[in-house]
């Protein structure tokens, strides 16, 4: 039988770990709080984005099978079910990924409904809009799924269609993208909706602080990545954003989307870097001390804690960029340093 969904699903080699189907550890002995699964079809995806590892041209011209520079390895959606129900307080929450196939919506609606016949632990779909229907973001409530993601990665309309739409012969447009995260937002509640967003794939920081509180003032949240290059893909050649960047949105992210302040009291140079945050400067410590906004933003679990925390998801370790863990002295200390590097 061919191994393809519904009844057959990646899982990322953290949950892998997490589940026990794989033996290892964790650095830093961080703890994975999300199942994450994606969907696997033989004949891939029909997106190409440039810098993802399920591209259909590095499908095409790459023999690699990773993603995320990891192995997500294939497991029968029974066996999944069964691991997780063995090791269900290991976990907070479980995350489907969608990939853009015709049948993803239909097939995420299955997988949904056979996880929750046996768990109660609650569901996110990182749905792709360019398949998904209002319909379908009904069906996924109705078979269980209490959140919605909207992987909407590039922060200005110019660099998105270059990298997911017509600059690659792709299928997916920008407002689209945004219709139905408002739809997202309609059905689910600002709470329960996020978008994801990749910083450094040629934006400002301007521009970036200027999208992440469009989803804001929409309602929603932001869960935030740093760009790091897929062997294999369009853009393997280009280079991480500099970790100072990173840190300044990260805060950014974290003001905007806890509601302590906004772009409006933002002030940026010429260039669009942030200069300055708009905060006393004893306020803006004490922030910067708890090291909260340093951590894996994404989506919560039943007790308000981040549970879709992604360990080393987009940075490899000891270079770490999204902390999956509370931050210790030496972690803000080292914060500290690079936020005006």
């Amino acid at each position: 039988m061919e191994q393809q969904s519904p009844e057959y699903l990646k899982m990322s080699m953290a949950a892998a770990l997490t589940l026990g189907f794989k033996n290892g550890r964790f650095y830093r002995n961080a703890r994975l709080y999300c199942i994450n699964l994606l969907q696997i079809y033989s004949n891939g995806c029909t997106a190409n984005c440039a810098y993802c590892g399920l591209s259909r041209d590095r499908l095409i011209n790459s023999k690699e099978n990773s993603f995320i520079r990891v192995d997500w390895p294939i497991y029968a959606l029974e066996d999944i079910i069964e691991k997780m129900n063995a090791s269900k307080n290991l976990f907070k929450r479980i995350c489907i990924s969608m990939i853009t196939r015709k049948k993803s919506p239909q097939d995420a609606v299955y997988i949904i409904e056979k996880i929750r016949a046996k768990l109660d632990t609650p569901i996110s779909v990182l749905i792709c809009p360019t398949i998904t229907t209002e319909a379908d973001l009904l069906k996924y409530k109705e078979s269980g799924a209490d959140k919605i993601g909207v992987a909407i990665d590039a922060a200005t309309p110019e660099l998105f269609d270059k990298y997911r739409g017509k600059g690659v012969r792709g299928p997916h447009r920008w407002e689209q993208y945004w219709d139905t995260y408002q739809k997202v937002i309609k059905i689910y509640g600002g709470e329960n909706s996020g978008v994801h967003l990749i910083v450094g794939l040629g934006e400002t920081e301007k521009e970036m602080v200027e999208t992440i509180q469009r989803s804001s003032d929409m309602g929603g949240g932001t869960h935030l990545f740093s760009f790091y290059p897929e062997p294999g893909s369009q853009m393997e050649q280009q280079q991480p954003p500099p970790v100072g960047q990173y840190r300044r949105i990260q805060l950014a992210r974290y003001l905007i989307d806890e509601n302590i302040t906004g772009i409006n009291n933002f002030d940026f140079d010429n260039l669009g870097q942030i200069k300055d945050f708009g905060l006393p400067e004893f306020e803006l410590n004490q922030i910067i001390n708890s090291g909260l906004p340093f951590m894996t933003s994404g989506c919560k679990g039943k007790d308000g804690m981040v549970a879709c925390n992604r360990p080393y998801g987009n940075f490899p370790p000891p270079k770490i960029r999204n902390y999956p863990f509370h931050l210790k002295t030496d972690d803000i200390e080292l914060v500290n340093k690079q936020l005006w590097s």
